[in-house]
This record gives structure tokens, C-alpha cells and sequence, in this order.
């Protein structure tokens, strides 16, 4: 993965896009459950499993 990663646009509702190369690298589909931390200055975005 890039260490620089990429800019994503927010749109007006607040939503942001993850990059294909990162869903496919993280494994995520369409569907799938994220959970968003604020980590020191970053957001952090993890896959999770809903059961």
C-alpha cells in the first residue's frame, strides 16, 4: 500500500469513498460494517465483523 495514500472528496451528506485498491486490499464489499476511531490527528477505519 502507498504510504501517501490518496484525496478523497467529501460529499455534501458527509460520505467519503474508499480507493478500490484499499478495499480490495482490506477485503471489503459492498455491505460490509467499518469502525471509524479517532486515533491522536488520524481517523482510523476498521473492517469488522457483524454476527
Amino acid at each position: 500500500m502507498e504510504e501517501d495514500g490518496h484525496i478523497v472528496k467529501i460529499t455534501s451528506g458527509g460520505t467519503v469513498s474508499l480507493p478500490k485498491q484499499y478495499r480490495k486490499y482490506m477485503d471489503m464489499q459492498k455491505g460490509d460494517y467499518v469502525r471509524i476511531t479517532i486515533e491522536e490527528d488520524r481517523l482510523v477505519v476498521k473492517k469488522v465483523t457483524m454476527s
